[in-house]
């Protein structure tokens, strides 16, 4: 074992590799993972486009490997780092797509029963602005109209599916995210009268 440990960053990467299998060990994960870790980054950056996110999916990718690697028979370490880290960043991409249908969805209703707001299409060229609007309007709400428009909108979950999850009568659910709605709407009015000053 100190005969292993005095040179193993000379080590193959399948004799780390195997190594690794055999113990366990994250310390010998980590060097493999260390040789490679700017391949990952420059991965990522190139698909999420963002340094944080960037960074933060470098080690969430780590920890990912702890239980994907016993999954596979992996011939050559440095190719199937490289497909799993463009998988992950696909599907991170996936997931930021999602959220935005939803968002689009949720906004669209919220504008559809208020007269006063504009349409959504007139709203393109400030989205940035509506969506932070509406993320600090949904923190406003009280907390039970805030975890109905969430799991309602952003979980997409109907009616039934909150009344089981939450354990409270469905009316209740109904009044939670109607009351919600028309708060959020006055909220959001509240913004745009701000923005327009």
């Amino acid at each position: 074992m100190k005969i292993f440990q005095r040179d193993i960053h000379e080590k193959s990467d399948s004799e780390l590799l195997n190594r690794y299998l055999h113990s366990g060990d994250l310390e010998i994960l980590g060097i493999l993972y260390n040789r490679y870790i700017h391949l990952v980054y420059g991965v990522c950056l190139k698909y999420l486009s963002d340094r944080e996110e960037s960074k933060d999916a470098v080690n969430k990718i780590f920890e990912n490997l702890i239980s994907e690697i016993p999954k596979f028979e992996i011939q050559n370490f440095r190719s199937w780092l490289y497909v799993v880290t463009k998988n992950y960043c696909l599907m991170e991409i996936r997931k930021k797509k999602t959220e935005n249908r939803r968002f689009e969805k949720y906004s669209h209703d919220i504008f559809m029963e208020s007269t006063d707001i504009s349409h959504p299409i007139d709203e393109v060229s400030d989205s940035n602005s509506l969506h932070n609007n509406l993320k600090t309007c949904i923190d406003k709400l009280k907390k039970e109209q805030r975890t109905c428009i969430q799991l309602f909108y952003f979980e997409e979950k109907c009616y039934q599916e909150i009344s089981d999850e939450l354990n409270i009568d469905l009316n209740k659910v109904k009044s939670y995210i109607q009351n919600g709605k028309r708060n959020l709407k006055i909220c959001l009015e509240q913004h745009k009268e701000k923005e327009n000053v």
